[in-house]
């Protein structure tokens, strides 16, 4: 990708934006799942804190690990084939310097009914369970912390998940 900024050659060969979509969407699609699960950890270490080690054992958080990795990748395989099985009348070049599905899907000559209804069914019952799991935890989290009745404690409690809600907000 820098290479064709720097050389101005916006386009790229069909397989080697299939493959740039495919880690594309996997690394965000895990990126996703892992502040799920990250909620989950400060869910557990603010509600639970003296079950913390019994319920986030090296065994669950490997669990854990590797299912995230797992669905990012599997839903990032399932939405590049659904993309790549299209036909495209022109060449097998894209015209751009970045390879994701909607500029790709909208290069096709044939239906896109379900590739649309790939990404949107699939990324939205992924994307919703992340955001619920997310939004779930820190509604327990934040009921907890008012149960807290020193300022110290609730500071406390609030301070190990802080950089957690900002980075999901920005």
């Amino acid at each position: 990708m820098l290479q064709s900024i720097i050389d101005k050659h916006l386009n790229c060969i069909f397989w080697g934006c299939a493959l740039e979509l495919y880690f594309l969407v996997a690394l965000l699609a895990t990126e996703v799942f892992l502040l799920a699960v990250m909620a989950y950890d400060r869910y557990v270490a603010i509600c639970f804190p003296l079950c913390y080690t019994l319920i986030m054992s090296d065994i669950r958080c490997a669990q854990l690990l590797t299912g995230t990795w797992a669905a990012g990748f599997l839903n990032s395989l399932l939405h590049t084939m659904t993309t790549i099985s299209l036909s495209f009348c022109k060449s097998n070049r894209v015209d751009q310097y970045y390879c994701d599905v909607p500029p790709v899907v909208a290069l096709s000559c044939s239906s896109t009914y379900m590739a649309e209804m790939v990404l949107l069914v699939v990324g939205g019952v992924f994307g919703t369970s992340a955001f619920l799991i997310t939004l779930i935890s820190y509604l327990y989290i934040i009921s907890t912390i008012l149960k807290i009745r020193s300022a110290e404690g609730k500071r406390k409690a609030f301070s190990t998940c802080a950089s957690h809600i900002v980075y999901i907000f920005m």
